[in-house]
């Protein structure tokens, strides 16, 4: 079979200018969201030399709290994983992550402009949407192998246990 690829030049989404960069993926277990019936495991994403300013970590961390407490994020029985993604200097998305029915990622995305917004917002979603940015795939890709690893186990307290402790730092 002969495939015809002559439609290739007008295929891309990439801006000519774009120059690609490497960011980092760090595991902070000191700020999992530990609630009594859910626990998320906390990334950050970033550049190499950018720091997330502890206040908007904080606040990240509350508000997904409070959306839990409200009934807005409903993660109630559930493991998963919160990726604090700060893009640029001033724009944070917070990606909230679980696994359901044994072998699904769910997600919920919220963002913040810290020179625009007070706190968070649900990044309301239409019908062809952004899923997982390059970068934040790091934390996928490495959590997605986590969880395999804990389908295959007992799936008892140790092996939850172990999930938990098994996390992801790099640059991606």
């Amino acid at each position: 079979m002969t495939m015809n690829l002559t439609h290739l030049a007008e295929l891309s989404s990439v801006d000519d200018d774009y120059r690609h960069y490497p960011k980092e993926v760090v595991a902070l277990p000191e700020h999992d969201v530990v609630l009594p019936d859910a626990h998320l495991k906390w990334y950050e994403v970033r550049k190499p030399d950018a720091v997330v300013d502890p206040v908007v970590r904080a606040q990240g961390e509350e508000f997904l709290r409070a959306e839990v407490a409200a009934g807005n994020l409903r993660i109630s029985g559930e493991l998963g994983f919160a990726i604090h993604h700060l893009c640029g200097e001033s724009f944070h998305f917070l990606i909230a992550c679980t696994w359901r029915y044994n072998n699904e990622m769910w997600q919920t995305v919220y963002y913040r402009e810290t020179t625009e917004h007070e706190q968070f917002r649900r990044l309301e979603q239409g019908t062809h949407m952004e899923v997982i940015c390059v970068w934040e795939m790091g934390a996928v890709l490495h959590e997605r192998q986590a969880w395999t690893r804990f389908l295959y186990s007992a799936r008892d307290d140790e092996a939850k246990a172990a999930y938990l402790a098994d996390r992801f730092n790099g640059t991606v």
